[in-house]
């Protein structure tokens, strides 16, 4: 995929938080790069099976399960009746994904995750409000996740419409307005038509990674090596989940 310019975002964190985020968001891009390899599947799932416990293995989980997903190998883990039954006992997910809300795009069909596996967050554009935040902050002090995941996709109409919304200076619709001007500092102006919605898709996964790994709890935690937040994007018509860096 050709690169674009992004609009730079730094200005949207507060200062006191940057020296945190530079360590965290280089952390994570570095890991994040996994995400587009092939990697071998791992081992067939059982009731027992480990889960991952680092960032970077989580990652390797998920872009296992990607690769799956493309070469229509899905496995459907982890929905057996025994799994389910040891479920009731608790969860331990290895991985936060924030996606969108897009019915294109469900986290554990593309990343062929199952019960157990992923805490799921879903808001239009991964747009942040405190609903989301309190949700993403269970999952990585409640329940220990090492890794979260900001999943973008191509074709958001979200951003679409706040691209739309910016040119043409109308509001939008009762709450769709929020969520446009949550995208709007990533808008990329720097391209025209379906370029800019493209590139703004881009900057605006690298806006919300950059905004969670500034938060100061979960900054301190990637600072520990407990976890790690990654940018990816998903294609619609590869299917392919890659590293946003």
């Amino acid at each position: 995929m050709n690169s674009h310019s992004t609009p730079h975002t730094s200005a949207a964190v507060p200062p006191a938080r940057r020296a945190l985020l530079r360590t965290a968001v280089t952390g994570a891009a570095a890991l994040g790069v996994g995400l587009a390899v092939t990697s071998p599947a791992s081992a067939a799932p059982s009731v027992s099976r480990p889960r991952p416990t680092t960032p970077a293995e989580a990652l390797r989980e998920l872009a296992a399960g990607n690769r799956r997903w493309r070469a229509h190998h899905q496995r459907h883990p982890h929905e057996s009746p025994a799994v389910r039954q040891a479920l009731t006992a608790g969860q331990h997910p290895f991985a936060i994904v924030l996606g969108c809300v897009d019915s294109r795009v469900p986290p554990e069909l593309v990343l062929d995750q199952g019960l157990g596996d992923l805490l799921t967050v879903r808001s239009a554009g991964e747009v942040l409000d405190e609903a989301v935040l309190g949700s993403i902050a269970y999952g990585v002090l409640e329940l220990a996740v090492p890794l979260i995941l900001v999943l973008g996709h191509q074709s958001c109409g979200a951003v679409r419409a706040a691209v739309e919304a910016d040119e043409s200076g109308r509001p939008l619709p009762a709450h769709i307005q929020y969520l446009a001007d949550r995208i709007r500092p990533a808008i990329d102006h720097s391209q025209e038509g379906d370029a800019r919605v493209d590139a703004t898709i881009d900057a605006n996964i690298r806006l919300v990674r950059s905004q969670l790994a500034a938060e100061p709890d979960l900054a301190a935690q990637v600072n520990a090596g407990r976890l790690a937040v990654v940018g990816a994007r998903y294609e619609l018509d590869s299917q392919l989940v890659h590293h946003i860096g």
